[in-house]
């Protein structure tokens, strides 16, 4: 996909390593040969099962970003998760994949409190950027390592932050949220 959640940036720290990328999307003609091609697929479309087994070359890597819920009277809830890879062709024919549920999911949770917690140090002073964000700051032409007044960093834009999936301005927001509810505290000297 094209989304700035989750498309552009991957597409955008894949260039930086000199990865040649290909971006599919709705309006994609053919996506069944593009996706053919591909060593690396990221499947980050919204749609249940888009991307057939059959569509991809043998061993690629397949890594399903997608949750969408399906009908499933055998489950409690009455739906399951499932992601945009049809998953059991796939599985024949990847040389990897990542699983819906229980793949991506856990990572996206883990960075975005690792970042939240780097979003809350800055706000007291303390140092470093959300892992990935100097990456995609230089990736953008944020440049000097994220330190340009122009740019991400400035405040004209949030920061997407890939595996985080979390605006900069929402971990500015909660940060300093959290600084005015303890600035008036004193240390206690006893």
């Amino acid at each position: 996909g094209r989304s700035n959640i989750v498309g552009m940036p991957v597409a955008l720290l894949l260039n930086k390593r000199d990865a040649t990328v290909t971006i599919c999307h709705s309006a994609t003609k053919d996506m069944e040969a593009c996706v053919r091609e591909a060593d690396i697929v990221i499947a980050a479309c919204g749609q249940a099962g888009l991307i057939k087994g059959s569509w991809l070359k043998p061993g690629a890597a397949v890594i399903d970003v997608g949750t969408n819920p399906v009908n499933d009277p055998t489950k409690k809830s009455g739906f399951k998760l499932v992601g945009d890879v049809e998953y059991e062709g796939a599985r024949a024919v990847a040389g990897a994949i990542t699983p819906v549920p229980g793949g991506v999911g856990p990572m996206t949770i883990t960075m975005l409190l690792h970042n939240t917690v780097a979003g809350a140090q800055r706000a007291f002073g303390g140092e470093g950027l959300p892992v990935g964000a100097r990456e995609l700051l230089d990736a953008q032409g944020g440049g000097a390592g994220g330190k340009s007044k122009k740019g991400l960093l400035a405040g004209d834009g949030p920061v997407v932050v890939v595996g985080a999936l979390v605006c900069g301005v929402v971990v500015r927001e909660l940060a300093g949220l959290v600084a005015r509810a303890v600035g008036g505290r004193k240390k206690s000297s006893k």
